[in-house]
């Protein structure tokens, strides 16, 4: 509770504050403007959770990362709805973490490390014995 009253403060802080300074319709139009790009971020969801998915399935990104994208995509959309610059700030700096992320994933193949059963791992040839068995006994029992 403490922390939405925090919040809560510090967006009507930031938020007189930006308004003195561009004034009242400019900032009329920054939060529809806003309000808008999140709204159109939450219906192009889909989209942007087929990606993630395919980024998922091809092992460019693991379970943990697809998970924190697709989560603070949805926040990000969220706080850009609401009024206040604070929190269209914070929205934006989750788009671009979410989508940077994303990118730096594909680029540099970034994730977690693929592992091989040890026993179908290439190379370490020296590791394998060779057994062979010879039974001494003659006769069949």
């Amino acid at each position: 509770m403490k922390y939405f009253l925090i919040y809560l403060f510090l967006e009507v802080v930031v938020t007189v504050n930006m308004t003195s300074w561009i004034g009242a319709v400019a900032t009329f139009v920054e939060m529809v403007f806003s309000a808008l790009v999140g709204l159109i971020i939450l219906a192009n969801m889909r989209v942007t959770l087929m990606q993630n998915m395919n980024a998922l399935m091809q092992g460019e990104i693991s379970l943990s990362s697809f998970q924190r994208l697709n989560l603070w995509t949805i926040v990000g959309a969220i706080l850009l709805i609401l009024p206040g610059f604070l929190g269209d700030i914070v929205g934006l700096l989750l788009q671009f973490s979410s989508m940077m992320t994303l990118i730096v994933s594909k680029l540099l193949h970034v994730g977690e490390e693929k592992t091989t059963p040890r026993h179908f791992s290439k190379g370490n040839h020296d590791e394998i014995i060779d057994v062979e068995v010879i039974d001494d006994s003659r006769t069949l029992k």
